[in-house]
């Protein structure tokens, strides 16, 4: 297992993993921006022998980091992958001395909010109205850095 930052020639494997996982997928567009433009975007790929099994996406804002995409293809859902991406994540912002961790999550996404609620992270609000593709709304969820890792 490797965690590594993603790379131009994984874009592909990425967007395919978007577009199977949501309604509401990244385009090859933004993830060219996010790794070659947006100085602040940080995107991490985890590979099983040699294969993209899943990804993070973080945006690294001041004191704060933003989680701004997590995925894990379907056929590898299950075994814990998405801890260890959230776990990298911890690592990194702990690393760098921030303050919390933020993400929005669908309402509807109780596995999703499961998840980040095992990793320490709590419903600090809702954000009405916030997908496009269905209106749904979405929980913005926070994390304080005292704890630094998912249960």
């Amino acid at each position: 297992m490797l965690i590594r930052k993603m790379e131009l020639e994984d874009i592909d494997a990425v967007v395919a993993m978007e577009h199977e996982l949501f309604t509401s997928p990244w385009s090859k567009e933004d993830l060219v921006y996010e790794i070659t433009k947006n100085a602040f975007s940080t995107i991490l790929v985890l590979e099983i022998e040699k294969e993209i099994v899943g990804y993070i996406g973080m945006w690294n804002l001041g004191d704060q980091t933003q989680i701004t995409t997590l995925g894990v293809a379907k056929k590898h859902q299950g075994h814990g992958y998405s801890k260890v991406l959230m776990n990298k994540c911890i690592e990194i912002s702990s690393y760098l001395g921030y303050d919390n961790i933020n993400l929005e999550v669908r309402v509807s996404n109780q596995r999703a909010i499961n998840l980040y609620q095992s990793c320490g992270f709590k419903i600090v609000a809702v954000r009405k109205d916030y997908y496009q593709d269905t209106h749904e709304d979405a929980y913005l969820m926070i994390k304080e850095m005292e704890e630094k890792s998912c249960h």
